[in-house]
């Protein structure tokens, strides 16, 4: 039987993490979890109550009286906030362009990394987010760093997008793409960075299926 191994992909805001992780995990029969989801659905909450989201001591009084459930399924992880179905709702313009505000914030990330870390506990998982390597699982046997162009990256999203019904403007997205960048990088609590063991994995001009394959070859190397 080949070892459960804990993968931790890392990278910027549409560098196709979710997406490739997700083909990662279906095809090793491992779960995946997307943590940037659990971020969005803080920052849907907060808007929704309107909560003011550089009110950190507010968010997470909200924060500890919220479930936040991930839950597989065909057509990919559904996301559930105290029991309601958010898989779309979180992929909003507007949760889009305030959640690394809230995802900044160090005692949001501290309650979030405990519960990132009990799903991973037993290994067999495949995580993506900002900070997946340097941070929540250290220990991942199997750690990469996922980019592409910020050109690349905001055509991405704006394909995303329009197959969601949600309006963007190409131009619009670039500047986004770029400010999120600076945020997340900057930020005092887990920037992004690249972790020191992770191996760079440009996708700019990689398919979703190549960029799959790349860590699939590497997972199965790590397992065997």
């Amino acid at each position: 039987m080949s070892k459960q191994i804990q993968i931790a992909i890392d990278g910027p805001a549409g560098a196709g993490k979710s997406t490739i992780a997700k083909i990662v995990a279906e095809n090793l029969g491992f779960t995946y979890i997307d943590t940037g989801a659990m971020y969005r659905a803080v920052t849907y909450k907060a808007i929704n109550e309107n909560i003011e989201l550089n009110n950190a001591e507010a968010l997470e009084s909200m924060l500890l009286k919220t479930v936040i459930d991930l839950k597989p399924s065909k057509s990919g992880q559904l996301v559930f906030l105290d029991g309601k179905d958010v898989t779309n709702l979180i992929r909003s313009n507007e949760v889009t362009a305030n959640v690394s505000q809230v995802s900044a914030h160090p005692n949001i990330r501290e309650i979030l990394v405990k519960k990132q870390q009990e799903l991973a506990s037993n290994g067999g998982i495949v995580m993506d987010g900002r900070d997946i390597a340097t941070h929540v699982l250290t220990e991942a046997e199997l750690k990469i760093f996922m980019s592409a162009s910020v050109e690349e990256r905001a055509k991405r999203r704006f394909i995303d997008n329009e197959k969601r019904g949600i309006p963007s403007n190409m131009d619009t997205l670039i500047q986004e793409i770029s400010l999120r960048d600076k945020l997340d990088s900057e930020r005092e609590a887990s920037p992004l960075v690249q972790a020191e063991d992770a191996i760079y994995l440009d996708t700019t001009e990689l398919s979703i299926e190549q960029a799959a394959d790349a860590i699939l070859k590497l997972a199965n190397e790590k397992m065997e």
